[in-house]
């Protein structure tokens, strides 16, 4: 079904999209990825990555974070429903829960997260993979479903109003919470991870439908197959000996409450929203060290 042909398509996504984004100590390390037996969501699969960010960073953020930084990656898919969460190696309140559901149609059932967050504020918002603008720096015009023909589904050139009249159509609804406990910081940068995370979803999934015809004939095996050749490709790339991957068949004990998602896994660089850049003009503090020192704890 057309359910198994998303899931495929964002297997094969992922893998390819972290393999292009790694470099030497950059990139998507996989952790673990295996069977998950959780006693609510039944059979799924567990992964974990580490994102590995340091070029990535906006210039504002790697002014202030440590050299060897990463973000956590951990998701619990349980297709239709996947939980995602991320947290972030330095800065221990910092976490983003990303919900999952897919359904059958054009994003029209307004009511499917009443029940996981009936307390929360909520701002929804549509991501449309043909007409929304993404960072320039990003795109490709062989990715661009305006333009994208599938030589193989015919699917393509998606024209202004195509969630109207297109088919086969499903739609991928995400339930996105941002945290980070910080006085006074709390709402920048909840707003900027909003923003990111849009962004990550709308380049992976504009690539998951203009590499359709890579992906279109396999079967679950063989993406499965696809990811473990290349996330080991990926391990290797970035500088991590030997690839720190399993994937096993053997089922494994549930334990920790589930979470979950889809999103591709490499966070974006992205520039600082206007109201976190530091004035230009702004003097600096003369008692601020210009280097810091440190004892060599080998001698």
């Amino acid at each position: 079904g057309f359910a198994l042909q998303y899931r495929i398509g964002q297997l094969y996504m992922i893998s390819k999209h972290s393999h292009e984004q790694s470099d030497r100590g950059e990139g998507v390390e996989v952790v673990q990825n295996e069977p998950y037996e959780d006693p609510n969501h039944g059979n799924g699969q567990l992964t974990e990555k580490r994102v590995y960010l340091n070029r990535q960073l906006p210039s504002w953020a790697r002014a202030v974070v440590p050299k060897i930084f990463y973000v956590t990656e951990k998701a619990w898919n349980y297709y239709p429903y996947t939980i995602t969460e991320y947290t972030c190696s330095f800065l221990p309140k910092f976490s983003i829960h990303i919900e999952t559901k897919y359904e059958d149609n054009k994003g029209s059932n307004d009511s499917i997260f009443d029940k996981e967050a009936k307390d929360l504020e909520r701002e929804v918002c549509f991501i449309d993979i043909a007409s929304d603008e993404i960072p320039e720096r990003y795109y490709k015009e062989s990715e661009d479903p305006k333009y994208f023909k599938s030589q193989k589904t015919g699917r393509g050139q998606l024209k202004e109003g195509w969630r109207e009249t297109h088919q086969p159509i499903m739609c991928s609804y995400k339930l996105v919470t941002v945290k980070f406990e910080v006085w006074g910081l709390q709402t920048r940068v909840e707003q900027f991870v909003h923003k990111v995370v849009r962004d990550i979803l709308l380049i992976g999934h504009r690539q998951a439908f203009a590499w359709v015809d890579e992906w279109y004939d396999m079967t679950m095996d063989e993406v499965r197959e696809f990811e473990r050749a290349t996330q080991e490709a990926t391990n290797k790339k970035i500088g991590i000996f030997p690839p720190a991957i399993s994937i096993s068949s053997i089922s494994m004990p549930s334990s920790t409450r589930s979470a979950p998602s889809s999103a591709p896994s490499t966070p974006l660089s992205t520039d600082a929203p206007d109201f976190l850049t530091v004035p230009k003009d702004r003097p600096r503090k003369k008692s601020a060290p210009e280097t810091l020192t440190l004892p060599d704890p080998s001698k």
